[in-house]
């Protein structure tokens, strides 16, 4: 497993082996010793996965103090492009957007530290995007920004979202609590 940085502090790109051969493939996603030597997180608390279609966007969501979370991201089938934006005031990447195109062949996952918000696009029908997060779901400290405030290209003509994530306020107008 190999720890690739980005350009925002604490987000990390981790690389892992796709192991194939006529059955099909195995990969590790997490090894204690290995996220403890290297000082990740290792206390994950809360396990999720969502299927969605092609131009799909869910995001931009993270959980506020003191139920925020560091979260483990990977693709198990298909193909997603993968979105982050930082909203710690004091980060020298405050606002800045961070992206990277994710699939189940080429063992990538996201690392994403506390006071980043998270989303993700789907580029194919069927997409399953996995969650490992280190605190509880909280109903009251649930919350997320607009995808289309963060100065981000979706590249999706029709995008296909919730309301609640509709619903987000827009960054400009969003006092981070990080």
């Amino acid at each position: 497993m190999d720890i690739i940085n980005t350009s925002i502090e604490g987000l990390f790109i981790l690389q892992t082996t796709n192991f194939q051969d006529s059955r099909g493939c195995f990969q590790k996603l997490f090894n204690f010793d290995f996220f403890s030597h290297s000082k990740l997180a290792t206390d994950f608390k809360e396990f999720y996965y969502s299927v969605s279609q092609k131009n799909v966007i869910r995001g931009m969501h993270f959980q506020l103090p003191p139920y925020e979370h560091i979260k483990l991201v990977y693709v198990s089938k298909g193909y997603i492009r993968d979105v982050v934006v930082d909203l710690r005031k004091s980060s020298k990447t405050f606002g800045q957007t961070f992206s990277i195109e994710m699939d189940e062949r080429e063992a990538k996952y996201l690392y994403i530290p506390h006071g980043l918000a998270h989303g993700f696009v789907s580029l194919m029908d069927g997409s399953i995007v996995n969650y490992a997060q280190t605190s509880c779901y909280s109903k009251e400290h649930d919350c997320g920004i607009a995808y289309d405030s963060i100065n981000f290209d979706w590249k999706v003509k029709n995008p296909i979202l919730s309301g609640r994530d509709l619903a987000f306020e827009k960054l400009e107008k969003f006092n981070s609590p990080f």
